[in-house]
């Protein structure tokens, strides 16, 4: 089974993979703790970086408790990253 989902958008513009309110990394993964997700890949170096032409999807997500985790894969149509609890959160996580 091959699940893609794109990461839609990100408004946290000082991460290294952000371009334009894309994300330029070849694939993220979404951590944190309970009932709050963030953006494990989020990288503030003042450097750009990632793969120009690829908008990012999600490789993992370790919030097995969201209601669009079915084994460790998210299965949202789309996820949307941006500032919350912390710097890049998984704005689109909903705990079950």
């Amino acid at each position: 089974m091959t699940i893609t989902v794109p990461v839609a958008d990100c408004t946290v513009t000082n991460c290294s993979f952000n371009d334009h309110s894309n994300c330029h990394a070849a694939g993220i993964t979404i951590g944190g703790h309970t009932e709050h997700a963030e953006c494990a890949t989020f990288v503030d170096i003042g450097a750009h970086g990632g793969l120009p032409k690829m908008v990012a999807s999600i490789g993992a997500c370790q919030r097995a408790e969201c209601v669009h985790n079915d084994d460790l894969l998210c299965t949202a149509e789309a996820v949307h990253v941006g500032p919350g609890a912390d710097n890049a959160d998984c704005l689109t996580y909903q705990q079950r």
